[in-house]
């Protein structure tokens, strides 16, 4: 693939145009890679060790105590970020606000119980329970398409 990169003090946001023929595995590769949030570091603390977790790694991401904690499937991480912050850098498809205090990664999501009335129970699939905050209820249910 050529590419090009033209300097114009003008544009204020940058912008690619793609010129091609047909649409291809090698176009649509460009496209999703241009597509991508760029893509962050995310660190946590256990124990006294740093250490780097995945984007997937990462069930829910929770406010409380005064710390910001990212619980993966081997436990809980403390993270020097903060919770609108993480919002902003992981990937809003995956990621969705449940409550003012907590962000959870729908892929590892095991159910949603609607049962309940002005709220909804999230069923996590590492077996933990979380709810979803009435204020963000209509938001879920759009998301869910129900």
């Amino acid at each position: 693939m050529d590419t090009e990169i033209k300097i114009d003090p003008e544009q204020k946001v940058p912008r690619a145009v793609i010129f091609t023929a047909e649409i291809n595995d090698e176009v649509n590769e460009a496209v999703k890679k241009l597509s991508e949030k760029s893509s962050c570091i995310i660190t946590g603390i256990r124990d006294g060790i740093t250490q780097i977790l995945e984007p997937e790694q990462i069930s829910r991401i929770y406010s409380g105590a005064g710390k910001v904690t990212a619980v993966t499937n081997e436990g809980g991480f403390v993270l020097k970020s903060r919770l609108y912050e993480m919002e902003e850098i992981l990937d809003g498809r995956r990621f969705v606000r449940i409550s003012n205090s907590e962000l959870i990664n729908l892929k590892e999501v095991k159910g949603f119980d609607m049962s309940l009335t002005g709220t909804i129970c999230v069923k996590m699939k590492d077996s933990s329970v979380t709810y979803v905050s009435r204020r963000y209820v209509a938001k879920i249910k759009k998301i869910l398409g129900v």
